[in-house]
């Protein structure tokens, strides 16, 4: 009997052990990663400011990243309407100066997010309409049809930002983007960096060092920009560009952006300094297009800098309210003469993920760099005489392929950010795999059909067509329209469905009340938030 127990206890030491290995054996299965409502890794968020010396250079960061777009577009436009490197060097300033302006009034009274708000690339089509109109080709003298089309452009501008403020203080656009899902903002969001692939190129940088203080990563751009432009220099001043074609020298030397000599010692950008502002009615509804997918573009990357400021899904009466602050820099560019309208940078929402820091501060910062380099001096002209003209005119005589080479890997973050939001859906669901990859392959074959085919066949056809053109060659209104259409009709009221594509989840931020941390990230200083109560 004893041996019998005593055996019949090792059977049961036996069975526990087996039970045990198989528990450190589940253990150690691998297991999804779980859901994050904020993105963890984030070294700063909105609220938390690096320290002081950190926060300068970074917001130094944002501020060279900024003069990308805010040198392309004049760079391309003015010679086209007569203007000269002088004119072009002031169209810079005042582009710079309005988003320095609006940057700052969107951080601090319009989304709060750490978004800059920059010229955008959405207007080109309307704005080179406008230049190539008949009615201006008539002027022989450049100066004047230059000016004569620059209050061309104002006053179809105006008029647009005017839409943009009705849309967004109104509350209508909080209407319509109540109705999206994760599932929706995945090509919405994805595609506000993709549809901006024709500005970069590929790039892969094999990585021989391995830096271990993450400082080096944090201040890339800064570390990149300088040497490539230094080595830029170095090809420049040795002649060696000097027998290749004319359009490498263009977009490699780093004196040809004509600047430098062009920029006033002094200016101080004004509201209508070349006239005042003409209206057509083919120019106004082209820009209104423009204006309307700038807000889609806008809106995507808001939630791209929502996600890596390590904040919560923007509350779509924040996303409105953010949106009429668009339209009031939209304005300010109409008023000061810029060339086109406003909207969120998608490619320094991509630098707040290289650098882990989503503080508003460093924005703020970077917006205090725009308006400095566009109007102060920077010290005695007797002991320093670089006033802001020709000190920002350097800046802005980078060789625009270095700030390319950065968009590839900026516009790669934004788009990341959208797919981030797939793990909120059932990506196992049958009706999610449709509408993600119609979405997705629409997104790029719609607009591919209007640039490659449309836009060549009618070329100077008119404004309606421009607005065809406007609104499906872009690749973030194509996908998020179908995405936004398909997810809304297949059969959305039922419960399964609504689980699949995220809307559970995602119905707590749909009002900005419902969850405690949105006073926390979007609030407005000063207890506006009492005056102007988000809905």
């Amino acid at each position: 009997m004893a041996q019998n127990e005593g055996g019949d206890g090792g059977g049961g030491g036996g069975d526990s052990k087996k039970s045990q290995s198989k528990d450190a054996k589940q253990e150690q299965l691998p297991v999804a990663h779980p859901v994050k409502e904020q993105l963890p890794g984030v070294q700063y968020c909105i609220n938390s400011p690096p320290p002081w010396p950190e926060a300068v250079l970074l917001g130094f960061q944002h501020y060279i990243l900024t003069l990308g777009m805010t040198v392309l577009i004049p760079t391309i436009v003015v010679p086209q309407m007569g203007g000269t490197n002088v004119e072009k060097a002031k169209m810079i300033q005042n582009m710079l100066f309005v988003s320095g302006l609006s940057t700052f009034l969107q951080s601090l009274f319009g989304t709060r997010l750490p978004t800059v708000v920059g010229g955008s690339y959405t207007y080109m089509i309307p704005v080179m309409s406008v230049v190539q109109a008949r009615r201006y080709s008539s002027y022989s003298d450049p100066y004047e049809r230059f000016t004569m089309t620059v209050r061309g452009i104002q006053g179809a501008l105006i008029i647009c930002a005017c839409f943009q403020m009705v849309i967004g203080f109104l509350g209508l656009w909080r209407n319509s983007v109540r109705f999206l899902s994760p599932l929706c903002v995945v090509p919405y969001v994805t595609f506000t960096g993709l549809g901006l692939y024709h500005l970069g190129f590929p790039m892969y940088l094999h990585r021989y060092i391995s830096p271990k203080k993450f400082k080096f990563d944090r201040f890339a751009v800064m570390f990149s920009i300088a040497s490539a432009w230094l080595f830029a220099q170095v090809l420049t001043s040795s002649t060696m560009y000097n027998n290749k074609p004319e359009s490498t020298q263009n977009s490699c030397r780093t004196d040809r952006a004509g600047l430098i000599t062009s920029a006033p010692w002094v200016y101080f950008p004004y509201p209508f300094q070349w006239g005042s502002p003409t209206f057509n009615y083919g120019d106004t509804f082209a820009m209104l297009a423009a204006s309307f997918v700038s807000l889609f573009e806008s809106t995507g990357t808001f939630y791209a800098a929502a996600r890596y400021g390590s904040a919560t899904p923007v509350p779509p009466s924040v996303i409105s309210r953010g949106t009429g602050w668009l339209g009031v820099a939209s304005l300010l560019n109409g008023m000061f003469g810029s060339l086109t309208g406003s909207a969120a940078s998608v490619e320094n929402a991509g630098l707040l993920a290289l650098t882990r820091v989503g503080s508003r501060r460093v924005i703020q910062i970077s917006a205090g760099f725009m308006i400095f380099f566009s109007v102060f001096v920077i010290s005695d002209v007797a002991y320093f005489p670089f006033e802001s003209g020709k000190f920002g005119a350097v800046f802005a005589s980078i060789p625009l392929p270095i700030i390319a080479a950065l968009y590839c890997i900026f516009f790669g973050y934004v788009s990341s950010a959208g797919l981030g939001f797939l793990q909120f859906c059932n990506l196992n669901s049958f009706r999610t795999k449709f509408v993600l990859g119609f979405s997705f392959f629409l997104g790029v074959s719609i607009p591919q059909y209007f640039k490659e085919y449309y836009q060549v066949k009618h070329e100077h056809a008119g404004w309606f067509n421009d607005v065809l053109i406007v609104i499906f060659a872009s690749h973030t209104m194509v996908a998020a329209l179908v995405a936004f259409i398909l997810d809304l009709t297949l059969a959305r009221e039922d419960d399964a469905a609504r689980d699949d594509s995220g809307l559970k989840w995602w119905e707590k931020f749909s009002i900005y009340g419902s969850d405690v941390r949105s006073n926390e990230f979007y609030g407005l200083p000063c207890r506006l938030n009492d005056l102007f109560p988000a809905l």
